[in-house]
């Protein structure tokens, strides 16, 4: 008989929190905790749920996360933040197994668990493996280009987008983050251990979910190595079905931004000629760069098959 773990999504209105239940509701070892309408916001009965849990995920903005965080007085509840209130706290483990054995590892160990960011697992999926390996420098100067469906904004964007109450022209791509202020970029730099922040331009597309992020080489930063030795780097590194390293990805001359939407799996491949390079990572950002990852690092802590219930 499954041993049946009680989870409490706080935040489950949002787009990421919908995302969770979903996954969640059809498995026989979940028991899904839930207020009504009325007690969801509710601070005592959000706390009674987050102690009385096995498992909390937070689907919140940042401070409402920090909040939920300091709420928590049972030391055996696992808590699953999908904000980004603690991407860059030491005493989250960052939800990324494929990165390496460590964050497996932390997954599994710590209590505390971030989500990683939709635009910084595509950059981190990237980058990570090669700074690793040596094939690019810590203090490389990296720029990063991102290309996401509107949902990536929340429940407020996509009411503009799907309202039709958006100004003229503004639903042809619109570029953001002009300030290089995303709150993004601290984790994309941290956990990826660079010295020098990253250049970061996302762009938000007409489309409802996928995400397409790029990052620009030349070969000159690639310390003696090439395009082939990096694509041996990601296909020994990538081999699941969670994330895989795709040759394919880009032959056709295009990559669709939204190729994996509804999907909770992510694609990696690389592109360019001899002298410069362009690393793609291809993924929903409700997917791998939100409720999938969230349910894979829940998987995982509970000594689960990290596929279970994710949809690839």
């Amino acid at each position: 008989m499954k041993k049946v773990k009680t989870v409490f999504i706080d935040g489950s209105a949002g787009t990421t929190g919908l995302l969770i239940y979903e996954r969640l509701r059809v498995r026989e070892d979940i028991r899904l905790i839930t207020l009504t309408e009325e007690k969801r916001k509710d601070r005592e009965s959000r706390r009674e749920a987050l102690n009385s849990c096995d498992i909390a995920f937070l689907c919140l903005p940042d401070a409402a996360a920090i909040e939920a965080v300091g709420l928590v007085e049972n030391k055996n509840v696992t808590v699953i933040d999908a904000s980004s209130a603690h991407r860059t706290d030491e005493s989250f483990a960052y939800g990324f197994p494929e990165l390496g054995e460590e964050f497996s590892r932390g997954i599994k160990t710590k209590n505390r668990v971030c989500v990683p960011g939709c635009h910084a697992s595509g950059f981190l999926a990237l980058v990570h493996p090669l700074l690793r390996e040596g094939v690019i420098a810590k203090d490389a100067l990296l720029c990063c280009n991102s290309v996401t469906g509107y949902s990536g904004g929340g429940r407020a964007m996509i009411a503009e987008y799907e309202s039709g109450t958006l100004p003229e022209g503004h639903l042809s791509p619109r570029v953001y983050g002009l300030g290089q202020s995303h709150k993004h970029l601290p984790e994309m730099q941290k956990v990826a251990g660079l010295t020098t922040p990253v250049v970061f331009t996302p762009v938000v597309a007409n489309f409802y979910s996928g995400l397409l992020v790029t990052v620009p080489i030349h070969k000159k930063m690639l310390n003696g190595c090439s395009a082939d030795d990096i694509k041996e780097i990601y296909s020994a590194r990538y081999s699941g079905r969670i994330v895989s390293y795709d040759k394919t990805l880009g032959s056709s001359g295009f990559i669709p931004a939204n190729a994996c939407a509804g999907l909770d799996c992510m694609r990696v491949g690389v592109c360019g000629n001899g002298d410069r390079i362009v690393l793609t990572a291809l993924y929903d950002n409700l997917g791998k760069g939100a409720s999938g990852a969230a349910v894979q690092c829940m998987n995982i802590l509970l000594g689960k098959n990290e596929e279970e219930g994710l949809r690839l």
